[in-house]
């Protein structure tokens, strides 16, 4: 092995990897997406519940193919990957055209907040299902086309996007979120076991645990709590999370400069999680 470091140039490239991305039409999963673009992927794929509408796939994939610069392209497949028999069907249509995965990135998710006790059952199984249930199946499923992908120096990636919920206790009382954050623990968890299943097949598992980031998962939320300025004033970077922000972490990990990364928690909140006690309000 070579005591040299080799091909620097290249450590944030992603020149001709396909990836997938759950919940890619807006967001943390869209910034994602852009960011595998701009860094030279032959293909993204983005998946949504629906095609059409403000939110939906349609208008995503036309953003994306229109970035400045790009070589590859952006193609929308509608999949609610809450539901394993949607998975079954988007891995066959990813197979129409590919017979490899190079990134899987599981970033769609449900959240409900409310007091604790007359919690509401449905709301328990729908973010128990998208974001455990369906980050497990989505994984499992394509694992052999990732796993065809991977090699010992190139292993294929998959990243769960998760929350710093996941670690801490943020929100309890009226506008608790319960269950939204023993869903992330879960997730947390899910990557660190898989990490070790899917590591010899050279497939690595991370988790990238955000803070704040204005998006309409988050917005409710962050009204409820004062609004930009006082969480930005609660922050040691004195800001909320911007797009740049989860684009770095995701090139970072599923780059040349991440493939020895593997089954670790990244909390991408400016510190925030390390005062939360200041974010809870009873």
């Amino acid at each position: 092995m070579s005591e040299f470091i080799l091909d620097i140039n290249n450590f944030f490239r992603l020149d001709g990897k396909v990836a997938l991305v759950t919940g890619g039409s807006r967001g943390l999963g869209l910034h994602a997406a852009t960011a595998f673009l701009l860094a030279g992927a032959r293909k993204v794929i983005i998946t949504a519940r629906k095609a059409a509408g403000p939110e939906g796939i349609d208008q995503a994939v036309e953003k994306l193919n229109k970035l400045p610069g790009i070589k590859g392209q952006a193609i929308g497949i509608p999949a609610n990957v809450a539901k394993v028999e949607d998975i079954e069907s988007l891995v066959k249509e990813v197979q129409k055209t590919e017979d490899k995965l190079d990134i899987l990135i599981a970033n769609a998710g449900a959240t409900w907040g409310g007091p604790f006790e007359p919690t509401p059952d449905w709301s328990s199984q729908k973010v128990l299902d998208l974001n455990v249930r369906g980050v497990f199946n989505c994984i499992r499923l394509f694992t052999p086309m990732l796993a065809k992908s991977g090699k010992p120096q190139d292993p294929s990636r998959v990243v769960i996007v998760s929350s710093v919920a996941g670690s801490i206790v943020p929100h309890v009382g009226d506008h608790g979120t319960i269950m939204y954050s023993a869903s992330k623990a879960a997730a947390h968890h899910l990557a660190r076991n898989l990490a070790v299943e899917l590591g010899p097949r050279n497939i690595t598992t991370n988790t990238v645990a955000p803070g704040f980031f204005p998006s309409k998962l988050a917005n409710g939320l962050i009204d409820i709590l004062g609004g930009d300025k006082e969480l930005n004033e609660a922050n040691p970077r004195k800001r909320l999370g911007k797009p740049e922000d989860i684009a770095g972490v995701m090139l970072f990990l599923c780059s040349p400069a991440g493939n020895y990364i593997n089954g670790e928690d990244i909390a991408v909140d400016g510190g925030a999680r390390l005062a939360h006690g200041r974010l809870t309000k009873l």
